[in-house]
């Protein structure tokens, strides 16, 4: 079978897709630094199901070497290797950039240096579009929601301007706009995802990034939380293993979807704004986590809802898992997780 390639392979995004790719009979290298909290457990998890078919390779996108070498032996790589954080690209550019814009030119070169070059699918980001201020919006009892009757319906779509907003929207956009260049200048098999909010098992989410994960653990634990701005602002949630089938059906269309880049979330059926999320928690787990307030942050979209009907049409992909669902899913899995790390611990089982 394919030997496929994972940068930021010890991710949640990486792990999920790993687990499908492997369970297929595909043999997975996963390129990763480690650098994220939490992360050497899905290594863990992965080896103790998939044995030697699956083998980490410690690496870093920045080191071009070292790349190189990894995709020399690559049938096609997903491309999750990234520094994720708004905030983080505010303090610290040069490394968001490096990272991000530099780690993807590492890699387009390093697949065109191949004989057969691997296909490549790379996971950019709604941010792109910038904070788009310039949407009206109506406010509602829980939520925000476009004058538009057009967006309300459909969403945002790829026919939507570019505006990079922030460090890490600059790093990201950059990246993409090479991954799609090399389609066209170098004939390279390339694909984009701009993707919304992904959440599901083996997330282990902070405030940052993967806010739905981190809501989740931060109630369980009887942690404080923080909203910033005011709550009301709406995202389109896409539970990890719909994400995997569009990844995967991707895969499977590269050559006809070259050069392309989609919208990839929920999609208006499967919308959140922070304070309903908030109330799916209190129904979920019988007690609404209280939040703090702070001011809003640079960058921050008061309303952003995937179009997907690119991506549907060409593939006949839809998202499947509802919010309820999925956040349940979630909620049930890190009970798992906290009951097996319990009894590990203390022979106990956690209440």
């Amino acid at each position: 079978m394919s030997r496929i390639l994972i940068t930021g392979g010890a991710g949640f995004i990486a792990a999920n897709v790993a687990h499908r790719l492997l369970s297929a009979g595909h043999r997975v290298t996963l390129f990763d630094n480690l650098s994220r909290d939490g992360v050497e457990q899905n290594v863990t998890w992965l080896k103790s199901l998939h044995g030697d078919r699956v083998s980490l390779q410690l690496g870093d996108v920045r080191d071009f070497d070292a790349l190189a070498r990894v995709v020399s032996r690559a049938s096609h790589v997903f491309h999750f290797a990234a520094q994720v954080a708004v905030t983080t690209s505010l303090t610290e550019p040069f490394l968001d950039f490096d990272v991000n814009a530099r780690g993807t030119l590492n890699l387009l070169e390093a697949v065109r240096a191949c004989d057969d070059p691997p296909s490549v699918l790379f996971t950019s980001t709604n941010k792109v579009y910038g904070d788009l201020e310039d949407i009206g919006l109506q406010r509602t009892t829980t939520r925000y929601e476009p004058c538009d009757p057009a967006l309300r319906c459909c969403g945002i779509s790829e026919a939507r301007c570019l505006e990079f907003h922030s460090p890490y929207g600059c790093s990201k956009g950059v990246a993409e706009q090479y991954v799609l260049d090399y389609a066209r200048t170098f004939g390279l098999r390339t694909v984009v995802f701009r993707m919304s909010c992904i959440y599901g098992p083996h997330q282990f989410g902070n405030e940052d990034q993967g806010w739905v994960a981190h809501f989740l653990i931060a109630a369980r634990n009887r942690q404080p939380l923080t909203i910033y701005g005011d709550g009301m602002q709406v995202r389109d949630v896409l539970f990890v293993e719909d994400l995997v089938d569009a990844m995967l059906l991707a895969q499977a269309n590269v050559d006809r979807l070259a050069g392309e880049a989609f919208n990839i979330g929920g999609g208006p059926a499967n919308t959140t704004s922070l304070v309903e999320l908030l109330d799916l928690l209190g129904e979920i787990m019988g007690d609404r986590p209280l939040a703090d307030v702070e001011a809003w942050r640079p960058a921050d979209q008061r309303y952003y809802v995937s179009d997907t009907r690119k991506f549907q049409k060409a593939t006949g992909w839809r998202a499947r898992t509802s919010v309820r669902e999925g956040v349940g899913r979630l909620y049930e899995w890190l009970i798992d997780v906290s009951s097996a790390r319990e009894v590990a611990a203390t022979g106990r089982v956690a209440s």
